[in-house]
């Protein structure tokens, strides 16, 4: 055919696009695994040009490949940093448990383009893969571009979000809402007081998983098939992982354990589990904020969101929380990724680990999703809603649970009493109050005050 060349492996011959840079074991991979039409994540494929780089440098000062094969392969992948890379990566996340595929394929492209480069064969094992084997190079590439996406995306739009979060606390700090727990009324707090309640949450989810990070960024490069470093010099790891740090701008190390590394995937379930966290505390407040702008008439109404787009196909002038929305639908994603990311773990069988591409599908899918509906929500929904103070106000002075601060000096029950009263008669507490105790109106104005309320104590 003449769209396409014979390529040959240790299999035998296969054709192959003719314009592809690729070879015959990743034309394998796509023959063999049309299954999703996935593909592995971009951040993961820089992460592992930049490994095979390292590694390249790393060989060359080791004496295990030659000055002009270690420029060539470096230029190789600085070629395709710079470029559209995805073009050559076609293989489907769910292929070989061991990622050997992709990594293959990297092995391929990089061979090809060195070879033009340098105008002599440059092997696409024998040189682009000295030192490695899949079953380091995938473990320490989901390593990598885990810790580079958490570094260079999730904590600045976390720390985004924080900081948005509380500038808005700071402009709301005068308004005091009617405080809600099983979703009924319950004692008043002050608007700020949730939003600061909201950034703490961030801020330990920002603590937790910066706790992650040096693990994350200790590497299983070094250990090659199974742990035992064959074929790979002594000193590789450390070379390794001191190129990579240069060429990332991200300190790595090798493992202490480099069994451990590659047969198991326990560091990535954990900070998986902490996605996991964080995507429950963006659900809790993208949820508040649904409900306290739900109405305009009918629901609580007490802020209004910023009007993104018309709501209905239908019902003309209706606008919904989308924003809120995405962001829980996110929260769910993120969710779900951890719970197959949570089997995924457990397939560390022996020595290797044999779910390796849909773990790292799954949480650098995780890591965006959350960056990117975080700026979201910090700048179109927390940063731009307004406050409905007559309707807060409205709430207040009807909410009969403010009896609760006149509990020290009447007891319980009375105080029951009167709520119920106010509840059933539709009344002001503090009027049935001055009905029901001996209390002037004055003192059961400065006792039931909202504003003295959120401020705790007796």
């Amino acid at each position: 055919m003449s769209n396409t060349r014979i390529e040959r492996d240790s299999m035998g011959e296969l054709q192959v696009p003719t314009e592809a840079l690729y070879g015959a074991q990743t034309q394998r991979a796509v023959n063999n695994f049309p299954i999703s039409q996935l593909r592995m994540p971009a951040q993961f494929i820089r992460a592992l040009l930049l490994a095979k780089a390292a590694a390249a440098q790393a060989n060359l000062e080791l004496k295990q490949i030659s000055e002009g094969q270690s420029n060539a392969i470096v230029s190789a992948c600085q070629q395709l940093l710079s470029s559209d890379y995805m073009t050559h990566f076609p293989v489907d996340v769910f292929q070989t448990g061991s990622g050997t595929s992709t990594n293959m394929n990297a092995n391929e492209v990089i061979a090809t383009l060195a070879s033009r480069g340098l105008g002599e064969p440059i092997n696409a094992n024998d040189h682009v893969n000295c030192g490695q084997s899949s079953n380091d190079i995938i473990p320490t590439t989901i390593h990598v571009s885990a810790a580079l996406a958490i570094h260079e995306q999730l904590l600045p739009a976390l720390a985004h979000l924080v900081q948005v979060i509380e500038d808005k606390a700071a402009q709301v700090h005068p308004f005091i809402k009617t405080g809600r727990t099983h979703l009924m009324d319950a004692m008043p707090v002050r608007l700020s007081q949730v939003l600061n309640g909201w950034a703490q949450q961030i801020k330990a989810n920002v603590e937790h998983i910066e706790n992650l990070l040096p693990g994350l960024q200790a590497l299983a490069q070094g250990g090659t098939a199974v742990g035992t470093g064959i074929n790979a010099h002594p000193e590789f790891a450390s070379r390794f992982a001191a190129h990579l740090s240069r060429l990332s701008h991200v300190g790595f190390v090798p493992g202490k354990d480099l069994f451990a590394l590659i047969g198991s995937q326990d560091t990535a379930v954990a900070v998986s589990g902490q996605l996991k966290a964080c995507a429950v505390s963006l659900m809790k407040i993208a949820n508040d904020l649904r409900w306290m702008n739900s109405g305009p008439l009918a629901g609580l109404g007490e802020i209004e969101l910023e009007g993104l787009q018309p709501g209905s196909s239908i019902m003309p002038g209706k606008v919904n929380p989308v924003i809120p929305e995405a962001a829980a639908m996110v929260a769910a994603q993120v969710i779900g990724n951890d719970a197959a990311i949570t089997v995924a773990g457990q397939s560390g069988n022996f020595e290797l680990n044999v779910m390796l591409p849909i773990i790292a599908h799954n949480l650098l899918q995780s890591i965006e999703l959350l960056a990117t509906s975080s700026r979201l929500l910090a700048d179109k929904a927390i940063a731009t809603f307004k406050v409905n103070e007559a309707k807060l106000k409205e709430a207040l002075a009807r909410n009969p649970i403010l009896v609760t601060a006149l509990n020290p000096i009447i007891g319980y029950q009375q105080a029951a009493h009167i709520a119920k009263t106010a509840y059933k008669e539709g009344r002001p507490i503090i009027d049935v109050a001055v009905e029901h105790t001996d209390l002037d109106r004055a003192q059961l104005e400065s006792l039931l005050d909202p504003e003295k309320l959120t401020a705790g104590g007796i």
